[in-house]
This record gives C-alpha cells, structure tokens and sequence, in this order.
C-alpha cells in the first residue's frame, strides 16, 4: 500500500511525496485507518519505525479537512512528550506534513523565555506540542486552556513514566472532555505502562504491538566487549581511529561522566560534544545541528536526552557505560539503524556490569554477540602516544582512578 491509498488529503500527499514517505511503514499501516475513525490506539513500536508519522498524518489530516479554522476555538490536538528534545524533533515532523495545509502547529518546552511562546499561544494553534513542565506554568498563569483539546496524544509514555509524569498525565486526562480521542504511543511495555496505559485509552481501543518478540530494530547488530572500567577510554579511542568517517554516539550514566569523556578525548587530539540535562536549551540545540551536519562527528550524550536524538546517519551506538535499565538499552540503540539504514551498538562492559548486560540479554530475548579482547590489544591500547597527552599523563589518570575517583564517576 502507498500514501497516496489512503482517503487524505492532496496537501498531505504531496507533502509525504516531497519527504519521500512512499509506502507506509508497519506501524503506520496499522494506526492510521484506526486514528482517522477516531478510535483510541494503544501501539507499542521499536524507536526508529516512524511512529511519529503514524499519528501525525491522520490528525493534520482530520484537522485540515475540517471547513473553517480552529484556531478561534482553541487547541485541538495536545501532543504530550517527555523532553524538549523529542518535542523539537515531533514538530518537525508536524510542520514537514502540515505543510499547505490549513492546521497551525507549536512546540512548546522549558528551557528558553516564555514571551514568545505565550504571544503564540494567544495567536492561536491547531495542535500543541508540549512537555509536562512548561505546559503545566502556563496552564497555571492562564495562558493555556485545554478545554477545547479533542485529541490526546501520549508519546514515549514509557519515558514520561520513568521521569515521574504519571500524575501530570492524569490530570490532563482529568482536563478534557470525556468525548476527546486518546492516542498512546510507547517503545515498550510492562507491566506500569500497560496499566496506564488502560487507565488513558477507552476499553475498545485498537492494540497495536510491532515486533513483540525483538524490542530494538532489526537493522541494528549487537557486540558487547568485556572491558574494565579504567581501560574504558583507550578502546573508545582506538574504536574511533579505526572508523574515520562515521558517525558515532557515545552513552554514558552521567553529565560528570559525560565531560570526563569529552576530556579524555580532548587530550588525544579528538573532538567530541556532549548533550545532556544540565545543558540549556540553546546549547543542546546548537549541539544537536553540529553532529547532525557532520561537524562534529562524536556525540556523548547521558539517557536523558537518548530519545530526544533523531540524527538518520549514526552509524555506531558505543555503550560506554551499561543502562541502569534494560529499557534505555533499547531506545539508546535505537538512534542507529533508523529507517532503511543497518547500524551497530557496541556495548563495553566491566565486572562490575555483567549483572546488567544479563538483564538487558534477558530483555532482549537472546544473547549479543561477544568481540574477544586479546592482552596484545590492551597493551597496545595503553600504550599508545599521543601528541597531546604523554604515557605518563595517562598512566598517572589511571593510578588516580584505582584510588577511589571511579567510584564517584559512575
């Protein structure tokens, strides 16, 4: 089936056409028919398989199609999302396909002054696209109202769920009319989010669940290599000497983390950036484009900004450091592989990890292939020189290590 199968409109068409959206993918073949009916849909699909599209398309669709603006009677579509990040990323997905059309998007999120933003609301929106937090302060201030909101959209609930959220969604729930369509969205499923999950949608609402058996993408291979915490860096090194042209996304647990490995590789003369929440908005904004125009092309990125990185060309996920939960394992690797595209995750894991790559083994339903690490390879690894950091330098980084500093950078 292509989109141009579907009852939508020729804007919309046309803008798929321009995008290159031809056939839809799984889950937008199964939750379009189902969103335009106005049913409520619970769908759990991997990251990277266009679930955004799935109910971006019918909603513009159905807003578009309607014979006067809605503008003049208030939001009709409240998008709900976990980070800024994801909210940027949904909007260009919006704004791509409401393109000549008569439906007004506005992604709404901390971080940056709320002038502007309330001056936008007051002009009028179709559909709003919003994290809890700033949401929440304008609601409180008067500047939002969600009274006329027809439609629901809860997007990585799984995520929302995780960053304490709940409350927040039920409360809106509690906002709208008893009339409003609900649309909820996860990466996975268990046994929280699915009773959510029931609490949000209507008791006949549409499941929809894709690749059940296998959570992460099928273009994206698994390695893991048994590697100690100190000699962490060297191999990341090495890892990205051996892969000049690619572009590689590097997690850790930590912000503090995260700048250790920014100076680490700093001293061996490359760069890298890093995004995480301590950032502001502006920053992590700026930092996004740069890795994603090729700038820059070694990203260090914590979990919480994981889901908000949509970059089509990563072509490694490194697992510098374990997930603290199976699930962020799965929507870490997800940056890579997206679409059409095969990518690879390499995941280095110490002793004091191997309780959590049995968990995330165990998540996944099969066991990730191990890359065998000879003494010859940590030898030449340590032993290395670089112009910007002697042996000693690195030798001295590492006896501080073992006196008790890596316990504080976990």
């Amino acid at each position: 089936m292509k989109f141009e199968d579907y009852n939508i409109s020729k804007e919309i068409r046309h803008n798929l056409a321009e995008a290159g959206f031809i056939r839809p993918t799984d889950i937008q073949f199964k939750s379009i028919p189902s969103i335009m009916k106005g049913e409520d849909v619970l769908a759990i699909a991997q990251t990277g398989t266009g679930k955004t599209a799935a109910f971006a398309i019918p909603l513009i669709d159905k807003l578009h199609s309607s014979k006067m603006s809605r503008r003049s009677k208030g939001i009709a579509c409240l998008v709900m999302v976990p980070t800024r990040e994801l909210s940027r990323q949904i909007g260009e997905v919006f704004n791509m396909i409401a393109k000549r059309t008569r439906t007004s998007v506005f992604c709404l999120y901390g971080g940056v002054e709320q002038d502007q933003q309330v001056k936008k609301l007051q002009d009028g929106i179709d559909i709003l696209i919003a994290t809890p937090g700033r949401m929440f302060d304008l609601i409180h201030q008067g500047f939002i109202s969600l009274q006329s909101v027809e439609i629901l959209v809860l997007d990585e609930a799984d995520h929302m769920l995780d960053l304490g959220f709940i409350d927040d969604i039920k409360y809106v729930k509690k906002m709208l009319t008893r009339r409003h369509q609900t649309l909820f969205f996860s990466a996975t499923i268990n046994k929280e989010i699915k009773k959510l999950a029931f609490s949000m949608v209507k008791s006949n609402a549409i499941r929809i669940q894709i690749s059940p058996d296998d959570p992460v993408s099928k273009n994206v291979s698994h390695y893991v290599m048994f590697i100690e915490m100190d000699d962490k860096r060297f191999f990341l090194e090495k890892f990205i000497h051996d892969n000049p042209e690619s572009k590689i996304l590097v997690f850790v647990r930590t912000r503090v983390r995260a700048q250790r490995v920014v100076d680490a590789l700093k001293r061996v003369n490359i760069d890298s950036l890093s995004i995480h929440g301590e950032k502001d908005q502006t920053e992590r904004t700026e930092t996004l484009l740069q890795f994603k125009s090729g700038k820059c092309r070694i990203l260090i990125a914590t979990d919480l900004t994981a889901r908000g990185i949509d970059i089509p060309d990563v072509n490694y996920v490194v697992n510098y450091d374990l997930p603290e939960k199976p699930e962020n394992y799965v929507h870490r690797v997800g940056r890579t592989g997206r679409g059409t595209k095969k990518g690879s995750a390499i995941s280095y894991c110490s002793t004091d990890e191997k309780a959590v790559l049995d968990e995330i083994q165990g998540f996944l339903n099969k066991k990730i292939e191990v890359v065998k690490v000879s003494k010859n390879e940590y030898t030449h690894t340590l032993e290395k020189p670089s112009p910007a950091a002697s042996l000693q330098e690195l030798i001295d980084e590492h006896i501080e290590w073992k006196k008790g500093k890596r316990r504080r950078l976990k």
